[in-house]
């Protein structure tokens, strides 16, 4: 009998050795697999770049499609809960009120999109292009007259005067070379390759249209994909780790979610509040710097800066005082809308501080440009919380507390009861020596 238990515990020791090894092999074979892909990624970087433009323009109806749909999700999913309302008393069939409710939904998010592009290309698309055409027609005009405006101000003194114009020279030498060269050049390659530019156009009307069509079936089956997703997850991984990743990614959604829709939001009521204060202050292109203020202020933390510059300079060109005010009524809205409009909508949707919200934009704008300032905060956001949920898992599997606020006067843990030791202040020191001394001396 002890024999064969002998016999069976080597069987199983040996099975467990080759256990662990073909697992050591295989995490060499994808460690290697992964170490290749990489050097070729970047060996072969413009195919693979190359490569990827071809797979991104192939899949472009798909991303139109479920980027449509996500941006969708809310308004479907709060006409839904009244239309749901409306039609539970009337028809009997649960099944049939979720399906007309969901179809009705879907149409009338539709709808609600198609009338928003419709809206703002009627009515700021017009006065957008009159206020660009006659800003460029009018510019030497301005120049001469704000010049004539800075003597007067500043009553004959030739080196403040003869400075500002010297800048003022040179700014629209920028701006007229950059219409020159830039706008006019493109506009001629334009019409040179009008051929190519149609069928492109039309290619990207197309696949809009698609998109649209793909963006109704996600919505309508958003709950079946969701099953199969996390299907694939379950399958592919135990319930411990698939827990985590389904949490993740629904953290994931709620931070981009949250943050997309709001800063719509909050970007189109600070465009409004902007046209209408404007208007009110008569001040010239109210239409162009309203949109100007609005879009720029989709991008956090910088948006109303950057938008302040172009529209401060077509301000000033034209009327210099109402320029002044201008700055000063910029100052004045982001104050509004980064203290009571901001919060108010947005909440602490990211968890992020100032610092990492301006690291985000710096680092990921730097990477994608304007797409990049956009969406960095929320990916930022992401991966400070898998992070943080990381290595309070790993402090709690050691014992030690993930209280970030007991790590600060923290100077070492104790490595036999994993208790957090503090360094002492010089004052509370110098009273318990003085009390040992105390203590020696009687």
């Amino acid at each position: 009998m002890q024999n064969e238990e002998q016999k069976m515990q080597e069987q199983k020791h040996n099975m467990w050795n080759l256990k662990q090894y073909v697992i050591i092999a295989l995490v060499i074979f994808v460690t290697f697999c992964c170490c290749t892909l990489f050097f070729f990624m970047i060996y072969r970087y413009n195919g693979f770049a190359d490569f990827w433009k071809e797979l991104t323009l192939t899949l472009q109806p798909i991303i139109i499609g479920l980027v449509v749909a996500y941006l969708l999700n809310p308004v479907m999913k709060f006409l839904e809960k009244y239309i749901i309302k409306f039609l539970e008393p009337r028809i009997k069939n649960e099944k049939k009120v979720k399906k007309m409710a969901r179809g009705t939904a879907i149409a009338g998010s539709l709808l609600f999109l198609v009338m928003i592009f419709v809206l703002l290309i009627a009515a700021i698309v017009p006065s957008v292009g009159q206020s660009i055409q006659s800003i460029v027609t009018k510019l030497p005009e301005e120049v001469n007259n704000l010049t004539t405006w800075i003597e007067d101000v500043t009553n004959g003194n030739t080196e403040v005067s003869g400075m500002v114009e010297q800048g003022i020279e040179q700014a629209t030498k920028a701006l007229e070379n950059f219409f020159e060269t830039d706008v006019l050049t493109k506009v001629q390659a334009y019409l040179a390759s009008i051929t190519t530019g149609v069928i492109y156009g039309v290619k990207f009307v197309l696949n809009i249209f698609i998109g649209l069509i793909v963006s109704v079936y996600v919505m309508a089956s958003k709950e079946m994909f969701a099953g199969q997703a996390k299907k694939i997850v379950y399958a592919l991984f135990k319930p411990v780790r698939a827990n985590v990743i389904i949490e993740t990614v629904r953290k994931s959604n709620e931070i981009f979610g949250g943050f997309i829709s709001g800063k719509i939001l909050d970007s189109a009521i600070i465009g409004v509040l902007a046209y209408i204060v404007l208007a009110i202050m008569k001040m010239p292109d109210t239409i162009l710097i309203a949109v100007i203020i609005g879009v720029t202020n989709v991008i956090p933390f910088f948006g109303p800066f950057i938008g302040a510059v172009p529209s401060f300079i077509i301000i000033v060109l034209q009327d210099p005082i109402k320029g002044l005010y201008f700055l000063i009524f910029v100052v004045i809205l982001q104050q509004v809308d980064g203290n009571i409009i901001g919060p108010k909508i947005l909440g602490d949707s990211t968890g992020l501080s100032s610092f990492w919200v301006v690291f985000a934009i710096m680092v990921f704008g730097g990477l994608w440009g304007f797409l990049g300032m956009l969406l960095g905060v929320p990916i930022m956001a992401v991966i400070y919380y898998i992070v943080e949920r990381s290595v309070s898992y790993f402090l709690r599997k050691r014992g030690l507390s993930d209280n970030t606020e007991e790590y600060i006067k923290l100077t070492r843990v104790d490595k036999k009861t994993n208790q957090l030791i503090y360094e002492e202040e010089p004052v509370k020191r110098k009273k318990k020596e003085e009390t040992k001394q105390e203590k020696a001396d009687s």
